[in-house]
């Protein structure tokens, strides 16, 4: 994959298409990624959260496209499916499946780890109980904290590493959980392939940074404070 030095006018896109919902994922940048109904929509949704995501970039340390809302280019277009719909993005582009030098794989780490740094930050600064949805539902702060935690022991089991889900209070087993993603996407090598039921890395930091990052973003926008 080219690196983004190299992309400067233009960021890469992959698109996602179900029946219902459209994902589009800006491949060199895991996390941003957003949804609307068409592929228009997804992609306008994408542009919108373009500040919002530069939270990310600048933790890691590295420069954001300077303007990425005007410079998609979609690489890639994939049939959707019944998850897709459903609300999360569930689907590898090829790209992905190119294997990582050090250097990328570095970069991916260190995106990774600030979106991580983002959650934490909007947790320890959010109100304990969130806005409800106009049905009333919704779960409040430590309980979408502790289903992101749930999701990223299955999404690690993909990485080939093995943890229990950590309590949200347990501050050493969530780090252990988050350097043993980070430690097997460090470790990737060209030789390695998703198993059956496996993930690239590029696939899995996209993915586990979407995760983060969209409930991130949830408890921002349903919190009291």
């Amino acid at each position: 994959m080219t690196s983004p030095s190299q992309q400067i006018d233009h960021t890469l896109v992959v698109l996602e298409i179900g029946k219902k919902r459209v994902f589009a994922s800006a491949l060199e940048w895991p996390g941003w990624c957003r949804s609307g109904k068409t592929e228009e929509q997804a992609l306008q949704a994408l542009a919108e959260y373009a500040p919002r995501y530069d939270a990310v970039p600048e933790i890691a340390g590295l420069d954001f496209p300077p303007k990425p809302t005007t410079t998609f280019e979609v690489v890639e277009r994939l049939p959707g499916t019944a998850t897709t719909d459903f609300g999360a993005p569930d689907r590898m582009a090829s790209i992905e499946n190119q294997p990582l030098t050090d250097n990328e794989a570095q970069r991916l780490v260190s995106l990774l780890a600030a979106s991580w740094q983002v959650l934490d930050r909007v947790v320890a600064r959010a109100s304990a109980t969130l806005r409800k949805g106009p049905r009333g539902g919704g779960r409040d702060r430590d309980a979408v904290f502790e289903h992101v935690l749930g999701a990223e022991t299955a999404y690690a089991h993909k990485l080939g590493v093995r943890q229990r889900k950590p309590s949200v209070g347990d501050t050493a087993a969530v780090a252990a959980l988050r350097e043993g993603i980070l430690g097997a996407i460090r470790q990737a090598t060209a030789a390695e392939s998703a198993a059956e039921v496996g993930w690239q890395p590029r696939y899995a930091a996209r993915r586990i940074a979407w995760h983060v990052l969209d409930h991130a973003w949830e408890i921002e926008d349903r919190s009291e404070l």
